[in-house]
């Protein structure tokens, strides 16, 4: 059996309702496929199904209401954000016993060190992009972080 037919059997088995098919074939090949579960994450009012757990943002009460209430808008024009350019865990210092790289009111300039991101036992050095003041860290030490969050706004 060639790869040009082992491609069809796999596409016809796609486009089929058969969730799993074993054939065997009289010169000992065996071949085995299995549909992997395609799980849905419905979402109603009070009602959430998932196939893993998911964090859920509390609902304020004005919001269960009807009435959304929307956040003041803050002078966020005049921050530059260093966010995180990569997925793990936030060190706001190089170890715990140490002081952090850097607190709000400090000055930083260009490529100076920020914070540590832990991705799988590496602990990168973050550097600032650009130089200016902290404004706020946006995370807390050892929080998990995504690539794009938020680390620090600088004005």
């Amino acid at each position: 059996m060639d790869y040009k037919e082992i491609k069809k059997l796999m596409d016809d088995m796609g486009n089929s309702k058969l969730e799993e098919l074993e054939i065997e074939f009289p010169d000992g090949v065996k071949i085995s496929m299995k549909k992997s579960e395609k799980r849905e994450v419905i979402v109603e009012p009070h009602v959430i199904e998932a196939s893993a757990p998911m964090s859920v943002p509390a609902v304020r009460p004005q919001e269960e209401k009807g009435m959304v209430t929307v956040p003041e808008k803050k002078e966020e024009e005049n921050y530059k954000v260093i966010k995180s350019p990569m997925v793990g865990t936030f060190y706001a210092s190089s170890s715990p016993d140490k002081d952090p790289y850097v607190k709000v009111g400090d000055k930083i300039s260009k490529g100076q060190v920020v914070c540590i991101v832990e991705a799988m036992k590496l602990m990168n050095e973050i550097e600032s992009e650009f130089d200016g003041e902290v404004v706020e860290i946006c995370v807390k030490n050892e929080d998990v972080v995504e690539y794009g969050t938020p680390l620090f706004k600088v004005k």
